[in-house]
This record gives C-alpha cells, sequence and structure tokens, in this order.
C-alpha cells in the first residue's frame, strides 16, 4: 500500500511548491493542507482531518506551526519537525541553552530581564555587541549596538513595544569574523549541503532576505561534526545550523526548525527538495 504525506502550510513560498513538484516527479502521494483552513476539535480524536502517515509543517508563523505539532502529535501523528525540537529552535534562548549544554561552541551569550540588567549584560560582553529578539527571523528587530548611548535608545524602545517577549533581552557578543556566516542543512546525522551567507555591501546582517549573497561552502570535517551535534543537541530533524568562523574556531548561533533553503539551493548541487522527501520516506518505512 502507497504511504501518503501531507505538507501543512501558512504561506505557499517556493519551498513549497518546490516540495510538490519533487514528489510528483517521485510519484510521492501528497496533500497540501492550509492551516488556516479549517478548526480543530481538541477533545474528540474522530472529528479530524486526514493528514496522512505524516506531516511536513511548513508553517511561517513560528506560534501557529507550534501549536499545530502539538496538536497533531497529541493525536498520535507523525509530524517533522517535532514539537520539543520546533518549540527549542523557534526560541534563540532555549536553543542557546541546549547548545551549551552540549558543549558546542556558540557566541558568548546572555539573557536579562530588565533593562538595568541587559546594560550591565552589554557592559559584561562589551562593545560592539547585539541584541535580538527571543523569538524572530529574516534579521528582524536585531540591533548592533556599538555603545552605551546606542543601548540605552535600544532598550528604551524595547520596553515601550507592547510585547512582553521583547523585554527578554537576549546579549550576544559581537564575533569578529569574515562578513559571512554558513548555513548547514543537515537531517538528523546526515549533513546534506552548506553555503555561505555574504553580507551586502550595505549590511552587516547576512540574511538572505536582506541581500545576503549565497556561494558553496566545502563541507570539512569541523563542519560535519558541528552541524550534528548541533541537531543532536535539539533533537535531530530537518534543520539549518548557522554558524560563523571567529579566531577560536566555528561557533554555532542558530538553528533554523522550518527551514528556507531557496537560497541554499541555488548555490548548492544538491537537491534540497529531494534530501528532504527522501528523509519522510526512510522515516515512513521504520
Amino acid at each position: 500500500m502507497q504511504r501518503s504525506l501531507s505538507i501543512l502550510y501558512d504561506r505557499v513560498r517556493w519551498e513549497e511548491k518546490t516540495l510538490l513538484e519533487k514528489a510528483k516527479e517521485k510519484r510521492i502521494n501528497v496533500k497540501l493542507i492550509d492551516a488556516k483552513s479549517f478548526p480543530i476539535n481538541l477533545t474528540n480524536v474522530n472529528s479530524f482531518e486526514d493528514f496522512g502517515d505524516y506531516v511536513i509543517q511548513r508553517c511561517v508563523g513560528y506560534f501557529r506551526g507550534l501549536h499545530l505539532t502539538a496538536i497533531l502529535e497529541a493525536k498520535n501523528l507523525s509530524v517533522v519537525n517535532s514539537f520539543q525540537t520546533s518549540l527549542i529552535c523557534g526560541n534563540k534562548l532555549l536553543t542557546t541553552l541546549h547548545l551549551a549544554k552540549a558543549n558546542i561552541p556558540t557566541p558568548k551569550t546572555y539573557a536579562a530581564f530588565s533593562t538595568e540588567s541587559a546594560l550591565d549584560a552589554l557592559s559584561e560582553i562589551g562593545y560592539p555587541a547585539i541584541s535580538k529578539p527571543i523569538i524572530g527571523s529574516w534579521g528582524r528587530l536585531i540591533s548592533l549596538i556599538r555603545d552605551r548611548n546606542g543601548a540605552e535608545t535600544v532598550l528604551e524602545h524595547r520596553e515601550m513595544m507592547n510585547n512582553s517577549l521583547l523585554k527578554i533581552y537576549y546579549i550576544q557578543e559581537m564575533v569578529r569574523r569574515p562578513p559571512r556566516d554558513i548555513r548547514i542543512i543537515v537531517m538528523d546525522e546526515n549533513v546534506v549541503t552548506a553555503i555561505y551567507r555574504s553580507s551586502s555591501s550595505n549590511s552587516w546582517r547576512t540574511n538572505v532576505a536582506l541581500g545576503a549573497k549565497v556561494s558553496p561552502c566545502r563541507v570539512n570535517d569541523e563542519i560535519r561534526d558541528l552541524a550534528i551535534r548541533a541537531s543532536n543537541a535539539v533533537g535531530g530533524g530537518i534543520l539549518a545550523v548557522d554558524a560563523m568562523e571567529s579566531k577560536e574556531g566555528i561557533l554555532v548561533h542558530e538553528i533554523n526548525s522550518t527551514i528556507e533553503f531557496k537560497g541554499a539551493s541555488s548555490a548548492s548541487k544538491v537537491d534540497i527538495a529531494e534530501e528532504i522527501l527522501d528523509y519522510v520516506l526512510q522515516k515512513l518505512k521504520r
């Protein structure tokens, strides 16, 4: 009997279209399900959408995808990535805790819960430093803080925002590195590919959404080892490990759970969509 899977989404991007096209090529029965299009009866397991044998959770909205994953797993459906992995990777503070516990090298990072303690953290780390929201993507609300005056301005703006998550201060050292970082696509312990993301001329950030350029990166032993250890630290799955080169070696600074791979596909000879589907098919055989 042919097994089936579904792709749960809230916005159809290049990645979802590519996954669907590749599934058709491989004659895999895939159903696209819009996460916004139906209610779910939490108390009646028999009143439920048909999601097939396996669910690839691809929601752009972190909280939407996270809570849908919790619901699906509670109803005994298999989801990639899992709730626990999604929870950790979607929160930079939790990611850093798990990386540190696994002795994976990361930039020096502090958490603070008031403007006063955030200023103390910045004094400990030294200027310049980076302030990030604990939840967010595409480089949004990330600030390069060059001095005490700049710190007070950024923190004052954060305090005025009506968002309690923005009052959890996540402060990281500004690592001296080339104007690029490394994105590593890993699926459990299989390192699929890696690329460099180089900053555009008018930005210090390396997000493709902000104009960063991509180029191939050779996967050496250090990169492979770090990616596998990082994957294991957060529970495995289909992940994008973001790392940067420093004088002390490669440091892991983020892990992404709902990966965007358009940029990586353009710089790599690897068919990432096919790798994702093959990964899920292997899960179905178990």
